[in-house]
């Protein structure tokens, strides 16, 4: 019993055993709820970094953008994916960044150096722009405030610009800028990886704390609805633990949120090793989890914080490169299923994540001049954003593993939810076999299973395979098949990524 219970902690992904014979096994029970699933853990990032701003949302005189200068083709494919909420400005480029030099009339805007990234920026889009862009797009804005070389009261002034109503200098300003109602950006994030030593205005813990906490204290007094992000480390080779409990301390009473961020990375080319990447990424969380555990039992506060986890990745093949722009195959989507099943089975503290980026720069939408098309990462966030609501549900797992560091790593990586309205149970599975399917029994606990079930599978001919403008040869596919009584067995293919909607009777 003791050794299985160390598994569960060292093995995320709920309890497994290593297969005997016959079957894999998934155990769903519709009773063993988790959280609730925040829609908001299927938001992106735009910065201003290569083509993901200008030639990607924005593109004044191209055929293909409508009369404000925004790609058709962009806003089509981000409603597509189903987006949640878009993080901006930044990233490293908003430690460096002055939003008043992003309003007013586009003629009057001054051109920047943009030391972050060693770009000229010239501020023609900024947080109206932004703002009207995420309204034609479906979607939630999301600020970062500029906490390197910013003030604390040019974060306040930002807030009073877009959310007071009227009669203030800045909320006047606004109206005068052509939008007389204010723009409601609920969600600020109070700077960008501050830990970094490569961050513009870097600072150490209590330094970014005190700073943070007076930053926060003047912006919730502005508009105390708003819900704040303080930033967690970004740094894991540093003591990234004791960043996060300092800061926490800081912000206990007045941050909604802590940041996390994971890029992850095949230099190697190790088929196994890089599908255990994101491991990681559910260490933090959970590490995380009790830090704010730990600060919460000091807070005066009752409502809890929870982690934003708003920027995520594979990112290494154009990392460094002018544009940053990362073409995406099998493999790296089936690393990126694995993220968004750790944020759905952590969806009882994970209440945000955004991808990083969401267009051109290491993306899952790419823009030419012709017209755009989806990465091979789309697919997986499509689908989770897409059928994925409800509760999470603590599943069980019991399949075959590979050895991997003196650790054992389950082949089938797998997360689920309950959608209540629906009737219907979630079941996201991601194969990381490379050469085999692997059948698997799954098993209702409560209730049983009620009818057609609508399987959607992201696969290609291989896990080198990429799209392109001209081929899609990674995407997703729907098939249906009938679920009765308390198991419904699947046979899920090799590298791939399965969503299954399965219906279930209670009475």
């Amino acid at each position: 019993m003791l050794a299985a219970l160390v598994a569960a902690v060292l093995i995320p992904g709920g309890l497994w055993a290593r297969g005997k014979t016959g079957n894999a096994r998934i155990k769903v029970d519709i009773e063993r709820q988790k959280g609730e699933i925040d829609r908001n853990i299927y938001g992106n990032f735009v910065e201003h970094l290569g083509r993901c701003i200008y030639g990607g949302l924005y593109e004044p005189g191209s055929p293909l953008s409508d009369e404000k200068g925004y790609r058709r083709d962009v806003l089509e494919a981000t409603r597509a994916l189903r987006t949640s909420l878009v993080r901006w400005p930044g990233g490293n480029f908003v430690s460096g960044y002055h939003w008043e030099d992003g309003i007013g009339p586009q003629a009057g805007r001054p051109t920047r150096i943009d030391l972050a990234w060693g770009f000229r920026e010239s501020n023609a889009f900024g947080t109206d722009e932004f703002v009207e862009w995420c309204r034609r797009a479906a979607t939630e804005p999301y600020f970062c405030v500029n906490l390197g070389t910013g003030t604390m009261d040019e974060a306040r002034n930002w807030v009073e610009y877009c959310n007071v109503e009227k009669g203030t200098y800045w909320s006047d300003l606004r109206r005068r800028n052509g939008y007389e109602k204010p723009h409601k950006v609920k969600y600020w994030a109070l700077g960008n990886e501050m830990d970094g030593q490569w961050q513009m205005g870097h600072k150490n813990a209590e330094d970014y704390g005190k700073f943070a906490l007076e930053t926060a204290k003047l912006m919730k007094w502005i508009d105390r609805d708003i819900k704040l992000v303080v930033a967690g480390s970004s740094d894991y080779n540093g003591n990234w633990i004791d960043w996060n409990r300092t800061v926490l301390e800081y912000l206990k009473n007045h941050a909604d949120y802590i940041a996390l961020h994971n890029y992850v990375e095949n230099r190697s080319n190790d088929y196994y090793k890089f599908m255990a990447t994101t491991r990681f990424a559910e260490k933090a969380i959970r590490i995380t989890e009790g830090l704010i555990a730990e600060a919460m039992t000091k807070a005066e506060r009752k409502d809890p914080i929870y982690i934003a986890f708003d920027e995520y990745n594979v990112w290494y093949r154009a990392k460094g490169e002018e544009g940053n722009e990362e073409v995406y195959n099998l493999e790296d989507a089936l690393v990126v299923s694995t993220f968004l099943n750790i944020f759905v089975r952590n969806a009882h503290v994970v209440k945000m994540a955004n991808m990083a980026q969401l267009v051109n720069v290491i993306a899952p939408i790419f823009s030419t001049k012709e017209g755009s098309w989806y990465q091979t990462i789309f697919y997986p966030l499509q689908l989770f954003a897409t059928h994925c609501h409800g509760t999470s549900l603590d599943t069980f797992v019991d399949c075959d593993t590979y050895a991997l560091g003196g650790e054992r790593i389950p082949y089938l990586d797998v997360s689920a939810a309950y959608d209540n309205e629906a009737g219907e149970v979630i079941v996201n599975v991601t194969n990381r076999h490379r050469e085999q399917a692997i059948t698997t029994d799954i098993l209702c606990q409560t209730g049983r299973f009620g009818g057609k079930a609508t399987v959607y599978e992201v696969n290609g001919p291989d896990i080198k395979a990429e799209n392109s403008m001209t081929r899609q040869a990674v995407k997703t596919v729907t098939k249906e098949a009938q679920a009765r009584g308390d198991r419904f067995t699947y046979a899920f293919p090799a590298h791939s990524f399965t969503l299954i909607r399965i219906p279930v009777v209670t009475d």
